[in-house]
């Protein structure tokens, strides 16, 4: 059963909020000074875990994972794309956990650090007994990803970086042709695909569900931003 005190509220410099599902585990840590959200996925059953931007704070980061599982083993830092913002210790955390990196492909090369996996499109990541799906958003940058985890009866888990918030999709700096393909891809990747119950945790912010969400896209659309 999920935990129903997660409202996917984070303070900046708080603690992180937890959510237990059956087989894995959620953890969401506000850092840094753009209140960017790391998430640690945990497998519930082996211990593996998944950080998904290690955006600031290793201090925090590596607390949390030490929090996640008992042997603090992390299997893999994914970022959802290459801005500074969402990178600041991702050095760090590379030294101090030999994680495996993952990027979009398209935001590998612009990430100092080495990708060791250059993601694409419907490629899938396992850790542990659990596996996520990547779903290429292009727009916010060429090699945005978001992260999708199925979790059965317990549903769909989406973690967009900055693609996708409530309210709207990512900053495409009023580029018509970047906001165009986002927006394209936001609707045919997430909403035409994934039901409303889906829940979005976000790179920024408070979490949302696609159900909250989907009545707005035509509205998001027009006003081009």
């Amino acid at each position: 059963m999920a935990d129903h005190e997660y409202t996917g509220h984070v303070e900046p410099g708080g603690e992180p909020a937890v959510r237990d599902f059956e087989h894995l585990q959620v953890r969401k840590l506000s850092v840094g000074p753009m209140d960017n959200n790391a998430y640690l996925l945990t497998c519930r059953s082996t211990g593996a875990q998944l950080l998904i931007d290690a955006a600031a704070d290793p201090d925090a980061l590596r607390r949390m994972i030490a929090e996640g599982a008992e042997h603090n083993w992390l299997d893999v830092i994914l970022t959802t794309h290459s801005h500074h913002d969402h990178v600041g210790a991702l050095a760090e955390m590379i030294t101090a956990t030999g994680a495996r990196t993952a990027a979009g492909a398209e935001d590998a090369k612009e990430i100092a650090e080495k990708i060791d996996l250059p993601l694409a499109h419907g490629d899938v990541i396992e850790f542990g007994e659990q596996r996520v799906e990547i779903i290429h958003l292009r727009g916010h940058t060429p090699g945005s990803v978001a992260v999708l985890w199925r979790g059965g009866e317990e549903g769909d888990h989406l973690f967009t970086g900055d693609s996708l918030f409530p309210g709207g999709v990512g900053n495409t700096d009023r580029d018509p042709q970047r906001f165009a393909q986002l927006i394209d891809d936001v609707e045919q990747r997430i909403f035409d695909r994934l039901d409303d119950a889906t829940w979005v945790y976000p790179g920024h912010g408070d979490d949302t569900t696609l159900g909250a969400e989907r009545a707005s896209v035509p509205a998001w659309r027009e006003r081009g931003w």
